[in-house]
């Protein structure tokens, strides 16, 4: 490895450190990772993280040695930190919003109601869109505390650790490769697309649900 290589890496490292670890992908990367490998090799600026807040664009400043920059509002803007709520009343036990959670802090098994672990929440919001009965919603638990404000350096750390458990029971613990970090969105969720026979059962629970709402 050489010199530059290893200078990359180890400012990485501490970029990474200095992330909130709510692994939301809002940065246009698929984990605070692959961020901060991004912001390291200059392929990234350093203002594209919403939930670090401007706070967090000073401390990346810092870093990197480059000026501070305002919120790119292109990736969101800075906001209360907020924890996922499933409305079991509605849950049709699909599974669909496990493989997602990158913290594994949603507790379910197939056709069984499933529950958040608030505690270890990051409100990174991934378990919203793939819900085929939008039956999760984030809170707020950050009262008007912003970015920084809002989130601790243990729970960052708490996160981060269990991302990497997450990686390891859902990916076989392999780091994102910058081939990956350049991939849509879509393409990290590996729950996005179930197999067939899921399929049909997903339809069968809907048509339940509907049921249900309609009766």
């Amino acid at each position: 490895m050489s010199a530059a290589d290893e200078n990359w890496q180890v400012l990485a490292l501490h970029i990474e450190a200095a992330l909130p670890q709510t692994q939301c992908t809002r940065c246009g990367y698929p984990d605070c990772a692959g961020y901060a490998r991004a912001i390291a090799q200059g392929q990234a600026a350093i203002n594209q993280c919403p939930p670090g807040g401007e706070e967090g664009v000073r401390r990346l400043a810092a870093l990197t040695g480059q000026p501070p920059l305002s919120l790119n509002p292109e990736h969101g803007s800075e906001g209360p930190r907020s924890v996922a709520v499933i409305d079991e009343a509605w849950c049709i036990g699909c599974t669909l919003c496990l493989a997602p959670c990158p913290t594994d802090a949603i507790l379910g098994a197939n056709k069984q109601l499933h529950t958040v672990m608030g505690e270890h929440c990051t409100g990174c919001g991934l378990c919203v869109p793939v819900c085929p009965v939008d039956c999760i919603q984030l809170q707020t638990v950050s009262g008007t505390a912003t970015g920084w404000q809002a989130w601790s350096t243990a729970q960052a750390q708490q996160a981060q650790a269990r991302y990497r458990q997450h990686q390891q029971r859902w990916g076989g613990g392999a780091a994102p490769t910058p081939e990956a970090s350049a991939l849509p969105k879509t393409a990290v969720l590996p729950a996005a697309n179930p197999p067939l026979d899921k399929k049909a059962a997903i339809a069968a629970a809907l048509a339940k649900a509907r049921a249900r709402r309609t009766g």
